[in-house]
């Protein structure tokens, strides 16, 4: 039997670098008696300390924040084991980006493209204990294997910090900030870029960004 959740009015934090999105966001959960906006931040690092300090209800990041990776923030409030359950908007929707951001351990993965009936639908959800991901993903897809007879997808035989380089990478976004975002030196993002072009058998990041495009693996 599922336990029947306490009435409340739940603190909800948001992060994301677009101001118009945050404030649509506060409007949505403004609307509604349940839930309570106490703060918005346009920067992981800020997002983080705030989330360290207040421990929200839930936490609605935006996948790409800037100066620290969404899922470097995932992986600290876990490590603390704090409360704040976390929910991540991507406009990225290819498999490896949601199974990554749900062994990190987000509790909800929602479309920026989705109905904002859906981001309250997924609120419902995640107080309950479930985890939610936005329909359109069809988890049945992301979770299934490729069958024996088709070829494997290179992108699959990445790590999962490879992926999160080859994703900045192909974004635009320098080495020196990549390092930055994900708390590493310029020399290990080095060593990673170089693994994982040779792994794609593509020697320079034009070729990276044809191939992203390809694949519909970048964010525009």
């Amino acid at each position: 039997m599922v336990p029947i959740r306490e009435p409340k009015i739940y603190s909800v934090l948001l992060a994301d670098d677009l101001t118009l999105v945050r404030e649509g966001l506060a409007a949505l959960c403004n609307a509604t008696l349940n839930y309570r906006i106490v703060g918005q931040f346009s920067e992981g690092a800020a997002a983080l300390r705030a989330i360290e300090e207040t421990q929200p209800d839930l936490a609605v990041l935006d996948l790409n924040l800037t100066d620290l990776f969404t899922l470097e923030i995932v992986k600290r409030v876990h490590a603390a084991k704090l409360k704040t359950k976390i929910l991540v908007l991507s406009t990225r929707r290819d498999r490896k980006t949601v199974v990554e951001a749900l062994r990190c351990g987000v509790a909800g993965f929602l479309l920026k493209s989705a109905p904002s009936s859906q981001m309250l639908e997924a609120f419902e959800q995640v107080l309950d204990g479930s985890v939610y991901v936005s329909p359109q993903l069809e988890l049945s897809k992301i979770f299934t294997s490729n069958p024996k007879n088709s070829p494997e997808d290179p992108i699959d035989g990445l790590s999962a910090r490879e992926y999160q380089v080859f994703s900045f990478l192909v974004e635009g976004v320098r080495a020196k900030e990549i390092a930055a975002r994900l708390e590493l030196s310029p020399k290990t993002v080095d060593t990673y870029r170089a693994s994982l072009m040779r792994k794609l058998d593509i020697h320079d990041v034009a070729g990276l960004v044809k191939f992203a495009i390809q694949r519909d693996l970048t964010s525009h």
